[in-house]
């Protein structure tokens, strides 16, 4: 898995609309790899994440989550749980694995990536905690990081 300190790779990747997202992870970046939709933690972490979405756009860090189900998976979940911002489809394991993840069960275990300046700058594990309030801690962590006034 990838430290801190570790370049960014380059990943690009379809979002729930189709659409090709290729982050350049310059700006404060959040990347949060889940294990899959419509499952009780993910729901949990999702929903957390659009709730703090307010905030983290107002410090002008962008929110990305990821996991291997395809596009029209995610975009039904995101309509569902009203998520707007962009889920990366990762059906193959192509961005999970350049940042170290284990894709051989399908699915990756739930890691948070902070990015910024074009490296890894944190990375959170909220399996180890309960994934209600993970993105508010992370947005806590990031805005006191690489937002003026924090």
């Amino acid at each position: 898995m990838l430290e801190p300190g570790a370049p960014a790779p380059d990943i690009s990747a379809q979002n729930q609309f189709g659409e090709t997202v290729s982050p350049d992870f310059d700006a404060p970046t959040v990347l949060y790899f889940y294990p899959e939709d419509f499952t009780g933690g993910c729901t949990i972490e999702a929903r957390d994440f659009q709730e703090q979405l307010p905030q983290f756009r107002e410090g002008g860090i962008t929110v990305y989550g990821v996991s291997m189900d395809d596009v029209a998976t995610h975009d039904e979940f995101a309509e569902e749980e009203g998520l707007l911002y962009d889920l990366l489809a990762d059906p193959d394991g192509t961005v999970a694995e350049a940042f170290g993840l284990d894709t051989s069960g399908g699915r990756t275990d739930r890691r948070t990536f902070v990015l910024a300046d074009g490296e890894i700058k944190s990375v959170y594990d909220p399996d180890i905690s309960d994934p209600d309030g993970h993105a508010e801690a992370v947005l806590r962590d990031v805005r006191n990081e690489y937002v003026q006034g924090g």
